[in-house]
């Protein structure tokens, strides 16, 4: 049933104008710094053959890319999450959901599926994006991985925290809006985060993922992506749990 449900939003986000619009200007503007890191590491290109192991193409350019993604993502994601919880909740097709013979746990994590599946496409086509550059160079693989990874696991935490907003409300755009105020928190706990204010960096999402967007994968990075993940999830079963119990 959870894959049904996931199929199910799939097939409904393929068919909304918005996923694709969001998808297309997301290409567009990836495309579009990949090509201007890539002119200007060219540029300095005979710079750089004079230092002794210098950066290559993974560092100057597929790095910065994977960190405009996550921007990118944060923006869009609450436009996606929206719909999933509050909108149904607005249509009055949530309570016929949750009142159906399913777990709320299987509707919830089936939502969560259906729209990671949607999102895997964007860091795909963003991996892909930077293999091209294997037609005239070479790539550091495991940078490659590590961004890659990274992006996927902060996406996972975007979307959950994303559906929990959902759930509390009927009004699309104020889950929208809620989510990318917090989404907006953490980006400006990690740009006003020293290396004195530990607590700031354990609660960063952005400072875990620059972690891995720069080549240290650490446990402690993946635990806390996990956690987050997960408990949002729990926090969207248990309300919708509520529900479901009060009527």
């Amino acid at each position: 049933m959870i894959f049904t449900i996931a199929r199910k939003e799939l097939r409904m986000l393929f068919c909304s104008p918005l996923a694709w619009v969001l998808l297309t200007v997301v290409q567009i503007l990836l495309t579009w710094v990949f090509l201007g890191r890539l002119d200007a590491f060219l540029q300095v290109q005979p710079q750089l053959m004079q230092i002794a192991n210098p950066p290559g193409f993974t560092e100057i350019i597929v790095s910065p890319v994977f960190g405009l993604a996550a921007i990118l993502l944060l923006m869009i994601i609450p436009l996606l999450t929206m719909r999933q919880l509050a909108e149904e909740r607005k249509n009055h097709t949530l309570t016929l959901l949750i009142s159906a013979p399913i777990s709320v746990a299987e509707i919830v994590i089936g939502k969560f599926l259906g729209l990671m599946f949607f999102l895997l496409g964007v860091i795909v086509l963003t991996v892909v994006l930077s293999a091209s550059l294997l037609v005239g160079g070479t790539l550091d693989f495991g940078l490659l991985i590590s961004g890659a990874a990274g992006l996927f696991l902060m996406v996972c935490c975007f979307v959950a925290l994303g559906l929990y907003v959902s759930s509390l409300t009927a009004q699309p755009v104020i889950a929208a809006v809620g989510v990318l105020g917090v989404l907006m928190g953490f980006w400006v706990i990690d740009l006003v985060a020293s290396d004195y204010e530990e607590w700031m960096q354990v609660v960063s999402i952005f400072r875990h993922f620059e972690q891995f967007n720069n080549g240290l994968v650490d446990t402690f990075s993946i635990a806390y992506f996990i956690l987050f993940t997960t408990l949002f999830l729990l926090l969207t079963i248990r309300h919708l749990d509520g529900e479901r119990l009060h009527g």
